[in-house]
């Protein structure tokens, strides 16, 4: 291949591939030859990257295949902005939530387009939160976009909410926290109304809400088929919790059996997301990524791929991010199988070494431009 643009159109194959579904049949021969073109359209425009590619003898005439495509670490959005074509050529920002090290210190996912974004996060929840088809209403403990506009989630909840969420659909937190009385008579309505709802939150927020409703055992009955999603992780400042005992705690409190909680996994770097079942499917609790992403655990000190089912630090090729790059090393510990991927929490010190390295080479190649 050559070191050129991508051709025009790889935008709209890939949101055909986006809307056939997350689990269209999509083989390793394709999903080649896709990842490959992604990576000539961000080898040309992105300028940081290649840098950091060229660093690393990578270029679209040595790359054979996708799993050889750099990644990049996480914390290299913090650093500087990967986008095809600069910053002035990008209309959208998402910032990463981390404040610990100053606004600043964020990192940052710029896009020159959201309608890859925007499809991948449909299809993925609708998938997933709503199999059966049709609208929902929605409640969300996750804050409104227009409040947060920054907020890969916050955008992620407001694009489902108006393409996906029935009338009644609504908000109930925001910047002075939860409402807990307008969510509670929210949640009042629709056990008298009979008709399902889907309750959304980060798990962060599920926690401080039932520690509130405990302080007065209040408890509600929604209607059968009545979902949750929670996203995030399971430690809150006030308490921390399981998974199994926030799922519990839940069903005590709402009436929800835990096959109709669905947890979802993603990060502000990515454009697509994953989920750990689908609604009122009992099932193994792993997670599922869509067609159109691949997973890879890789040694932590050396950034070799591992085995399936081998413990490692997790890396992504999401063709979805075809603005920014394509393939992003986490440093959350984890495993792939065919089956989908467990996370397991966050590489430390030396866990992270070759995590670390990554992000030294990407920062050396930045100078050196």
């Amino acid at each position: 291949m050559n070191d050129t643009p991508a051709a025009p159109g790889l935008r709209e194959r890939l949101l055909r591939r986006i809307r056939a579904g997350v689990d269209a049949p999509l083989g390793d021969h394709e999903f080649d030859a896709l990842a490959r073109e992604v990576f000539a359209h961000q080898f040309a425009l992105n300028t940081p990257y290649r840098l950091f590619c060229e660093r690393r003898g990578a270029s679209p005439s040595t790359v054979e295949h996708w799993t050889q495509v750099p990644a990049v670490p996480t914390d290299a959005f913090k650093a500087a902005p990967l986008v095809c074509g600069g910053p002035e050529a990008a209309g959208t920002v998402f910032r990463t939530s981390g404040t610990t090290a100053g606004r600043e210190r964020r990192g940052e996912h710029w896009f020159t387009d959201l309608s890859l974004y925007d499809a991948a996060l449909r299809e993925g929840f609708a998938a997933h939160l709503l199999p059966e088809g049709g609208r929902m209403r929605m409640l969300s403990l996750i804050r409104p976009p227009d409040e947060v506009p920054d907020s890969s989630l916050s955008h992620m909840v407001g694009e489902v909410a108006r393409e996906l969420g029935a009338p009644g659909s609504g908000y109930f937190v925001g910047e002075e926290g939860i409402d807990a009385a307008a969510f509670g008579a929210a949640l009042r309505e629709a056990e008298a109304g009979g008709t399902p709802v889907c309750v959304l939150g980060t798990s962060f927020a599920f926690v401080h809400w039932l520690d509130a409703v405990e302080a007065g055992d209040e408890r509600f009955a929604l209607p059968p088929g009545s979902r949750v999603m929670d996203t995030g992780g399971f430690k809150g400042r006030s308490r921390e919790v399981s998974r199994e005992e926030l799922y519990a705690a839940l069903g005590e409190r709402l009436g929800i059996g835990t096959e109709w909680c669905v947890n979802e996994y993603g990060m502000t770097e990515m454009s697509s997301q994953f989920y750990d079942g689908v609604a009122g499917v009992p099932g193994p609790r792993l997670h599922r990524g869509p067609t159109w992403v691949r997973t890879r655990a890789v040694d932590p000190e050396t950034l070799e791929p591992l085995p399936e089912g081998e413990v490692g630090v997790l890396r992504h090729w999401d063709l979805a991010n075809l603005d920014s790059v394509m393939t992003i090393q986490t440093a959350d510990l984890g495993f792939a199988a065919p089956e989908g991927i467990r996370v397991l929490g966050r590489a430390r010190g030396a866990e992270a070494r070759g995590c670390s390295i990554a992000m030294d080479q990407f920062l050396s190649a930045s100078r050196a431009r």
